[in-house]
């Protein structure tokens, strides 16, 4: 099958697509039509997409599905929508309360300083949250769903895991830690 039209990546753009449309959708509901309540519903619904996920992927691998990039994408996909979701929607709302409803113009992230190093690490460790999700949906999938050789094949999630840990740590925290120690010693 080709990979663009396997059908867990159509799920994982689907829930893309649908967790930005519920976003749009609640704040569009909140501050432009003025339905608090019914906006609180439309955001509380975003989990639900998660839920879409994890279940297309453990339906296509009940269901003998070749593992593609899909499958190892899915439980990452998860864990980040997961651990950043919540930041997400409240960076969203921020400014649709600054365009629609007088609300305080939103904070920008700082370019440097102790600020951007504090930056950098909380967003580290949601990254973390993130990869100990995936992982935690990698072991469930691989082994309550999978079959030994669909495991074994899942089971590569874990390096593409490592390598963006280790990216994110150099190219984030590192970095940035680095760029603050050479601006001091000037």
């Amino acid at each position: 099958m080709n990979e663009l039209t396997e059908p867990v990546l159509l799920t994982i753009l689907g829930c893309e697509v649908g967790f930005w449309v519920l976003v749009i959708g609640g704040l569009v509901l909140r501050y432009v039509i003025h339905a608090k309540r019914l906006s609180g519903y439309v955001l509380a619904a975003v989990p639900v997409l998660d839920v879409v996920l994890l279940v297309a992927v453990a339906l296509d691998l009940h269901r003998g599905g070749e593992i593609g990039v899909a499958h190892r994408l899915a439980p990452i996909y998860l864990g980040v929508t997961i651990a950043f979701g919540r930041r997400l929607i409240a960076w969203a709302d921020v400014r649709f309360a600054h365009w629609f409803d007088d609300g305080p113009k939103p904070e920008k992230i700082p370019k440097s300083g102790p600020a951007r190093f504090r930056y950098e690490w909380q967003d580290f460790g949601r990254w973390l949250v993130a990869a100990g999700i995936a992982a935690a949906m990698i072991l469930v999938l691989g082994f309550g769903v999978a079959d030994a050789e669909q495991r074994t094949q899942l089971f590569a999630g874990f390096q593409t895991l490592g390598i963006i840990t280790a990216i994110w740590l150099l190219t984030g925290p590192l970095w940035v830690s680095g760029s603050l120690r050479s601006l001091s010693k000037k």
